[in-house]
């Protein structure tokens, strides 16, 4: 039957933990991005690392080596949208805000489907979003550049609508008038309780 697969982390945790700087750092990414933790930058900086150390690798080989493996490594950056264009050299300039920018969650806010980005994660994670016609639920998903000109709602959804998404269409100063227009003419009094005589 064979032993079952170990997943291998996708997360690589800070060397410095506690360094002040890297916390603000992170934190600031957080706020910009409406990131819920701190694991999803080191997610995003993890994903950075491995394309960043195989540009390493490659600058190391010979020129014949490295132009087989170099156009593998291009293409998948411009295919996700991380990089256009340029080298291996320019692969080691990126920054993680690369591939937050990337996200989901921040390419539905760029084209106007949410407000913040916070609702733009609760649009995500509650269905409202699809890619193609798909439902995606996760708003950490990278989203390649044939498939961000897919990005739209699920359901029908107005972001400036009321709660759920369906525009209260009576405010309160029309109820209000609502019931003052009721006939006054026509008011019943109610008969009062008969007394018993002892």
């Amino acid at each position: 039957m064979g032993d079952p697969r170990r997943l291998r982390n996708k997360i690589e945790r800070p060397k410095r933990l506690w360094d002040t700087s890297r916390i603000s750092h992170d934190k600031g990414l957080r706020v910009e991005y409406g990131l819920k933790t701190a694991s999803e930058v080191w997610r995003a900086a993890a994903e950075l690392k491995k394309y960043r150390r195989e540009a390493r690798r490659m600058l190391s080989l010979s020129a014949e080596e490295r132009e087989k493996d170099e156009n593998k490594i291009l293409t998948k950056l411009a295919r996700l949208g991380i990089m256009k264009k340029g080298t291996i050299e320019d692969v080691l300039a990126l920054e993680v805000k690369d591939v937050l920018e990337r996200r989901l969650q921040t390419l539905v806010i760029r084209k106007g489907l949410a407000r913040t980005m916070k609702q733009a994660r609760q649009l995500i994670t509650h269905g409202f979003i699809a890619i193609g016609g798909n439902k995606i639920t996760i708003p950490s998903y990278l989203v390649t550049v044939e498939e961000e000109k897919g990005i739209a709602y699920m359901k029908a959804f107005d972001i400036n609508a009321g709660v759920g998404g369906v525009e209260e269409s009576s405010k309160p100063e029309e109820k209000a008038e609502e019931k003052q227009e009721e006939p006054a003419g026509e008011k019943t009094e109610t008969p009062a309780p008969e007394s018993k005589a002892a």
